[in-house]
């Protein structure tokens, strides 16, 4: 490890960055210096101008993935470097509006039905239930669990907390599964590491074989349960306001992206646009 990347990866600890944030700015810094072939601290304010027109023109990578280039590389330079150059304040990822994909309840139940290792299947019912990102989910304690006030205690980005409503059947799945293995901190411990939780990428091939089981032929991920969980409890006359506290949304415009997703919003239209073709 170059002495720059543990200082960076140091620098991102202090910052309080999540693991899986260091992993990707790491990763993407070390795409920075394999694409000059040069250390990032010999690189020019230009250097990075072209490396950005590189991923948008010609290599086309996606939004997301331009972000993270983008997000590493201003930390890189404006926090480990102490570089303020402009040209990172002028770099915008094109906005991309894409609706995500929504499960139906008996879709949910499906795919859930059909993981076949008991842990995946306790973790993804409840990152559905109560509406959690994957790293929320594989990242609960037994301490978390509040059953005298029925809450969860979410661990959220940024190192901000939140309290989720917690069914009285998510509760009873969590205490049985607690029982099978009595882990004195995770929910969810891995099979062969368990002083560390299940990996998110085992959960999301677990989830990935599910869907292909249950014959869904969706371009669903783990974070779809989320999205689901939202869209049913607004299609269920659940406040938006709450469903934005539930999911820990700073901003409701995030949130309301689902009123364009809920059957009951696009029925809601059907009368009405009835009545403008009457007579026509």
């Amino acid at each position: 490890m170059t002495p720059l990347r543990q200082q960076m990866i140091e620098d991102m600890q202090l910052n309080g960055l999540s693991a899986s944030t260091q992993r990707l700015y790491a990763e993407a810094a070390k795409q920075l210096a394999k694409h000059f072939r040069r250390s990032p601290d010999q690189l020019s304010e230009q250097d990075l101008r072209q490396y950005f027109l590189f991923l948008t023109t010609e290599k086309k990578v996606s939004r997301s993935t331009t972000t993270i280039a983008l997000c590493a590389v201003k930390f890189l330079y404006e926090k480990t470097l102490r570089r303020q150059w402009p040209t990172l304040q002028l770099i915008r990822p094109a906005v991309e509006r894409k609706l995500p994909a929504v499960l139906s309840r008996d879709e949910v139940r499906q795919i859930l039905n059909k993981v076949q290792i008991p842990a995946y299947r306790a973790c993804l019912k409840t990152i559905y239930s109560c509406g959690l990102r994957i790293s929320e989910g594989i990242h609960l304690k037994v301490s978390d669990v509040d059953s005298a006030r029925m809450m969860l205690l979410i661990h959220g980005k940024g190192n901000k907390q939140r309290y989720v409503p917690l069914p009285q059947a998510t509760l009873d799945l969590l205490r049985a599964h607690w029982r099978t293995h009595r882990h004195p901190m995770w929910l969810f411990p891995a099979a062969r590491r368990i002083d560390q939780p299940i990996g998110v990428a085992n959960l999301a091939q677990a989830f990935h074989h599910a869907c292909e089981a249950a014959g869904v032929h969706k371009q669903a991920h783990v974070h779809t349960l989320r999205h689901s969980y939202a869209t049913h409890l607004l299609a269920a006359g659940v406040n938006l306001r709450i469903i934005q506290e539930n999911l820990g949304h700073r901003s409701a415009r995030s949130t309301q992206i689902y009123t364009h997703l809920t059957p009951e919003v696009r029925a809601a239209l059907t009368d009405p646009l009835n009545q403008l073709m009457n007579g026509l």
